[in-house]
Formats: C-alpha cells, sequence, structure tokens
C-alpha cells in the first residue's frame, strides 16, 4: 500500500480508533480500500465529507457486487454482497473505496441520503439489480426496470439470455397490470395535487418528445407556467450492459462499450480498456497511446458537434443542426479511413489498437485540424452570439460548484461554475500528460457558459490532435505482453506459439489475474469509469460502468425549480446527456 494510502487510513484510525477498519485492501489501482462495518458507515462517511482536512466531497459512485460465486478474495472479509462506496477528494486528488460486507440473513443497509443528495438514485439502482434495502431512503423503488420486474437482474442467479426465460404472451391481465404502473399517481412521490390558491398540474413531457433527445420521461409538476417539480422516468434504454460484462469474455465486451455513450465511439473503450490494462499489468507502447488520444479527442469534437447542433435546434434554429452534422461526417471519414467504422468502431484492443495507421491518414487529419477553426467560428457567429439564445440561456438552470460536487457533475458542467477539474489535466491517462491544451471555464454555472466551454473543448481537442499528427510515434501499435489479444499479425505466421496464442486467445479470450481496478477518463460529457473485477477467467466477474448522464439527470429537478417549460427544453439541451449512457 502506497505512503498516501497509509497516511489517510491513519487519519480515519486516529479519529476513530484501530478497531473501526476490519481489513484493508490492496487494488490493482493504487486506490485507497478499506472494509468498514455496517454499523459504521454513516459517522465514517460524514468524517469524510465534512470533517476530514482536505475531504471527500463527492459521491464519485456507489453499487454493490454479488460476491456468492467469487474464489479468490485475498482475504477480504466474508459477505454475499458488498457494498461499495467510491467517494473522490479534489483538494487531495484522490479517491478512497469503502466497502460493507452484507449477509443474505440481512440484506440492508443505512441510507446516506441525509449525507448525499446524489444517494439517492445509485441506492434506488442498488437495490433494483441486487434487492439490497437501504432503511432510510426517501423512496425506495426500481429506477431501471419496470415495476413488474421479477426478481433482481445484477444477482448472479438471474438469467442473463431471454433464451434462459419462458417465452413472454402478452396477456390481458399483464396489459393491464403495466399501463396501471404507467399512470402517475402524485401521492406516491410525496408530491401536494394542490397549492392553497391553486391546483397544480401534472405534464409529461415524453417518453416521445424531441426534447428529450430519446426515450425519457419526465413528469412536470406546474403551478401556472412556472416549474414546481420534475419526476424524471428513466430505464427505457436499459440493456443491461453491466449483466454483459460478466458473460462476455474480456475482449468481445469491447464493442459493447461504444453503445453506452453512443456518440462518444472509442472513448468508452479507453475507459474500459484502462481499467483493464490495470488488471492484467499491460502498459501499451508510446504509438498506441498516442493513436488512442487522437482518436478519442477526434471523437470528443464529434459528440459536441452534435450537442450543438441540437442544442440549437432545441433554441429553435433549423440551420446549425445540418451544419454541426455535415462537419461531424467529416470526422466519421476520417474514422473510417483508419478504423473501418463509423460511429462504433470498436477499435482500440486490449494492449493498443487494431491495427496500424493506413497510408495517408496523417493528411485526412490535418486538412480537419485546418479546415474546423473556420466553421468553429460560424457556429460562434450564428449560434452563441444569436441573441434569442443569449436571452434563453443566460441565467438559466444555474448551479455553484458545491452544487455540482454534491450531486456529481462533471466535464463541462462542472467547469462551467467555474471549477478547474478534467482528468487528462489531474490524473493523465494514457500520455496526455506530454500534449499542451488548456481547460476552458466558465464563470456563472448556466446553460450559456456550459455552452462556452464545450465550444472552447472543441478547439483544445483539435489542438491535441494536431499535436498528435505533428509527434506520432514510430514503433509498434500494440503490446507484446501475452494477455493483449489478439496478438500483431507479423508474429502470428513467423512461430508456432504466437500462432497457439492467437487462436486461444481469440477463441476463449485471455484470462486476466484476479483483482480489482478503475481508471476513470474525461469523457465528452463528463468522467466515465469503469470499475471491473476479475476473478481470475475469461470473463470479467464485476462490471461496473460508471456514467456522467445518471448524476447528470438526477440533477434536473433542482435546477429547473421556478422555470418554464421552454427553460426546461434549454437547460436539457446545455445538459448533453445520452440516454444510454444514462440507463445502461
Amino acid at each position: 500500500m502506497s505512503q498516501v494510502s497509509q497516511n489517510m487510513i491513519n487519519e480515519i484510525r486516529s479519529k476513530f480508533g484501530d478497531q473501526i477498519i476490519l481489513s484493508e485492501q490492496l487494488t490493482r489501482d493504487d486506490t485507497t480500500t478499506i472494509w468498514i462495518e455496517r454499523n459504521n458507515i454513516e459517522k465514517i462517511l460524514k468524517f469524510l465529507k465534512s470533517e476530514i482536512i482536505r475531504p471527500f466531497k463527492m459521491l464519485y459512485d456507489l453499487t454493490c457486487i454479488d460476491e456468492r460465486t467469487r474464489t479468490k478474495r485475498d482475504g477480504q472479509p466474508p459477505s454475499d454482497f458488498s457494498i461499495v462506496y467510491h467517494l473522490t477528494s479534489f483538494q487531495r486528488n484522490q479517491d478512497i473505496r469503502i466497502k460493507v460486507a452484507l449477509n443474505n440473513s440481512d440484506l440492508s443497509i443505512p441510507s446516506i441520503t441525509t449525507i448525499w443528495e446524489s444517494a439517492n438514485w445509485y441506492e434506488r439502482e442498488v437495490f433494483d439489480m441486487f434487492g439490497i434495502n437501504f432503511t432510510g431512503h426517501p423512496r425506495l423503488t426500481r429506477i431501471l426496470m419496470p415495476k413488474s420486474w421479477k426478481g433482481h437482474p445484477l444477482r448472479k442467479e438471474h438469467h442473463a439470455r431471454a433464451t434462459e426465460m419462458d417465452p413472454f404472451v402478452l396477456t390481458d391481465a399483464i396489459r393491464d397490470e403495466e399501463e396501471a404502473n404507467l399512470k402517475f399517481n402524485p401521492e406516491e412521490y410525496g408530491l401536494d395535487s394542490k397549492s392553497e390558491d391553486s391546483d397544480f398540474m401534472f405534464l409529461n413531457v415524453g417518453p416521445q418528445h424531441p426534447g428529450t433527445h430519446g426515450l425519457l420521461r419526465l413528469i412536470v409538476q406546474l403551478h401556472g407556467e412556472d416549474i414546481v417539480n420534475i419526476i424524471p422516468d428513466i430505464g427505457f434504454h436499459h440493456r443491461g450492459a453491466e449483466k454483459m460484462g460478466e458473460r462476455q469474455s474480456w475482449h468481445t465486451f469491447i464493442p459493447y462499450t461504444d453503445r453506452i455513450d453512443y456518440l462518444g465511439g472509442v472513448m468508452n473503450n479507453l475507459a474500459y480498456l484502462l481499467s483493464v490494462e490495470k488488471l492484467a499489468g499491460i502498459e501499451p507502447p508510446d504509438r498506441a497511446q498516442v493513436i488512442r488520444i487522437m482518436m478519442s479527442e477526434l471523437f470528443r469534437i464529434a459528440s459536441h458537434l452534435v450537442w450543438l447542433g441540437t442544442f440549437a435546434q432545441d433554441m429553435g434554429q433549423m440551420s446549425p443542426v445540418f451544419y454541426a452534422f455535415n462537419d461531424r461526417e467529416r470526422i466519421f471519414d476520417i474514422v473510417t479511413a483508419i478504423t473501418g467504422g463509423r460511429m462504433h468502431p470498436s477499435w482500440f484492443r486490449i494492449g493498443g489498437v487494431a491495427h496500424d495507421l493506413p497510408d495517408g491518414w496523417d493528411k485526412l487529419i490535418l486538412e480537419f485540424v485546418k479546415y474546423l477553426p473556420k466553421r468553429l467560428k460560424e457556429f460562434d457567429n450564428i449560434v452563441l452570439k444569436n441573441r434569442i439564445l443569449k436571452a434563453r440561456t443566460i441565467g438559466i438552470g444555474v448551479f455553484t460548484t458545491e452544487e455540482a460536487i454534491e450531486w456529481g457533475i462533471t466535464g463541462s458542467g462542472l467547469r462551467a461554475t467555474g471549477f478547474d477539474w478534467d482528468y487528462r489535466k489531474k490524473r493523465p491517462y494514457s500520455g496526455i500528460e506530454k500534449f499542451e491544451f488548456d481547460i476552458p471555464l466558465g464563470k456563472n454555472g448556466d446553460c450559456y457558459d456550459r455552452a462556452l466551454v464545450r465550444m472552447e473543448e472543441m478547439r483544445q481537442s483539435l489542438r491535441i490532435v494536431g499535436q498528435c499528427v505533428n509527434n506520432m510515434p514510430s514503433g509498434h501499435y500494440k503490446s507484446d505482453h501475452p494477455l493483449a489479444i489478439p496478438p500483431r499479425k507479423d508474429k502470428t505466421m513467423t512461430d508456432i506459439e504466437t500462432l497457439i496464442t492467437h487462436f486461444v486467445g481469440v477463441s476463449w479470450g485471455p484470462v486476466i489475474p484476479a483483482g480489482e481496478a478503475m481508471i476513470p477518463v474525461e469523457a465528452a460529457k463528463g468522467s466515465n469509469g469503469y470499475y471491473l473485477i476479475s476473478d481470475g477467467s475469461t470473463s470479467s466477474y464485476r462490471s461496473r460502468i460508471r456514467t456522467p448522464s445518471f448524476p447528470h439527470m438526477q440533477m434536473l429537478p433542482l435546477i429547473t425549480k421556478g422555470y418554464t417549460i421552454p427553460d426546461l427544453l434549454a437547460i436539457l439541451g446545455a445538459m448533453d446527456f445520452v440516454l444510454a449512457d444514462l440507463d445502461r
């Protein structure tokens, strides 16, 4: 264990005594990880959030592990299920993982919604997926699965494939039950139907509405034209991505990651593979790392262009969406030439990338790097300087840095409040520390500042891409590590050992050493991380996907109160969420 981790553990013990920590766990990512008694969890978390020097202000993630079939636990306390709290300290630039062991005889634990408001949805998700009861939670109901769902999908005994289920028959009884479940009852949510002087109106925005950018239902409580409260109804895009991670091999799960933030392309691959490589002890060669950064930043621009066009469209402008999508196609022409795919190339591999860059790749990218700045200036003039758009976004959907951290907001939304935090700078990965770029910041934390930050981020991404082209290292595009799958073709046909490794690796996949790791990245919409646990097998034992859209959407009721429906569309557009990223 590092000295930094030991110092933090000593701080906790000096406050509560040596017996407060049941066990210290070594992890592959070197994140300080400790086990705590269930009855002590509230006081430990309160101490870490508010009392310790340089506190852990953000609840980065909260999840659960079904431990019942796990074989390699390296002396961890016995448990049937483990609750995992992942906290972040910005002042320390450090994380801590707190774990609590639960047994089948009592699957309950105190809710921490009184400590972090953002814990609400995370605890509901754990209840939904694992059946853990959080005592004191204000409304512990399913959040991703339908109310009528039987069982808890991320438990090990729950089926993973439709072929394991009985054929579905839509009976009249089932149809009536589902229709009844769709009916909104304000009393279930603790909402009043009337005020002292008038009745409230409840309006469905979605799930089929252009402003929700997909299947998202927002139940809006209105007093006249003013928003009193919003109840987001999510889960329409839920496809069991974390469950898929348990039945796919480490290699074959890569294409599934593309479909999480489906606008982020290979950036999803990167977040996943950095954790896999940390588990396996693989260090990709310099050329592979620079290629990864170059492609990721191209997809950041592509994602931001989609946001720009649809945001302008939400505000009533029609032309920018066509211009932005046309420029995005230029990026896809480059992506296609290099990877063979467009939106979902699934091109990154364990230890590197699928193949080397083709002839002429640099010319394609340099032409784009030269082309886009002029277009971004045009977008500034026709979109961000438009007086109607400014009137609808300046001072709308405001939140402070403290509120952003409380709710788990990352990425452009956090930086728009003026807080300088970007994982590329604070915790560099894949060699990004070798590049020169600036972190754009806002001042007011409103919709307009979030737009300004993203526009400048595209310019900074262009700087990074240009440096990649001009400083592309020579050498291999993939590691020679035996767990890098599949081996490079130039070696496959030269010796029988490599050919056998290729055959076995592609057929079964690599056996990743037992352990756990998560390496967060700065994705297009915020911080993305894959918390992966290996049991020394060809597939992941637990694949937790921490996405930025989930906490961002949870904050929506707070930042829309007192505004109107047109303001709601501006706030949603400035949020830049993706529903598959939200629901997984």
